[in-house]
């Protein structure tokens, strides 16, 4: 109940679901011939979007918390990797790159990349069934084995809903063992944090660098930047959640 609440208060806490309610209000003001009214909620809204769509600005929000951790170029000797879940869409008609979202692929690729690297390492892969009929930690094994992941290397957590589960889940695996954490640039911190704080020893390795300057006149202002903005608002209602749970 508290997940599913979390979920739906978020939703409506992010940039876009915000314009959208300059605009249902500026509607609603113009129905009930509040036109002065009307102007002024569309104008907020217009300038909203413009502002999030800004190139330097969805960097100023994101890049904070994609810098909090470097690559990691080499891959250190551990017993372990954990790639967080993301998302994903069952469909048999569909090969299984296109079931797995774009983000979940950067994550398990970034792990598999690791893994190539090391002998006698499990990969660890994470992830509920939301509403599909599939846990995402099934989508992932099943691509991971298309690109030459070994079955018995593979371990899988069926049941976590977020990140925080994640990390009980598999502290019952990993202990106390040094062990590479994969997830997005974006979600690094929080992940750290919460990984942490239940005593375990994450080694981290971002992935997915969104907040780039792209010199393209196109990308100056573009959806991709809200797209961004959202990410970075999702993060940061996340710190602040986790906080006031005490999970971090």
């Amino acid at each position: 109940m508290i997940f599913t609440l979390k979920k739906i208060i978020s939703a409506f806490l992010l940039p876009i679901p915000i314009g959208v309610f300059f605009f249902f209000f500026s509607f609603i003001y113009l129905i009930f011939n509040s036109y002065k009214k009307a102007k002024i909620f569309l104008f907020l809204g217009l300038l909203w979007f413009a502002f999030f769509s800004f190139q330097p600005i969805s960097n100023a929000f994101l890049s904070p918390l994609e810098s909090s951790y470097s690559a990691l170029l080499d891959t250190p000797r551990v017993k372990y990797i954990l790639v967080l879940g993301h998302a994903h869409k069952s469909d048999e008609t569909l090969s299984i790159t296109s079931e797995v979202k774009s983000t979940a692929i950067n994550r398990l690729v970034e792990g598999i990349r690791h893994y190539k690297s090391l002998e006698n390492v499990k990969l660890i892969l994470s992830g509920y069934s939301g509403f599909d009929e599939n846990p995402h930690a099934l989508m992932q094994e099943k691509l991971a084995l298309s690109l030459g992941v070994k079955k018995e290397d593979i371990i899988r957590l069926d049941t976590p809903k977020d990140t925080f589960m994640e990390a009980l889940e598999s502290k019952k695996i990993i202990m106390d063992e040094k062990f590479i954490l994969v997830t997005s640039a974006s979600h690094m911190k929080r992940s750290m944090l919460l990984f942490q704080k239940q005593g375990l020893n994450p080694i981290a390795s971002p992935t997915q660098i969104l907040s780039y300057e792209d010199k393209g006149y196109q990308t100056l202002f573009n959806a991709q930047n809200l797209e961004k903005v959202e990410i970075a608002f999702h993060e940061y209602l996340g710190l602040i959640y986790s906080y006031l749970r005490n999970e971090i």
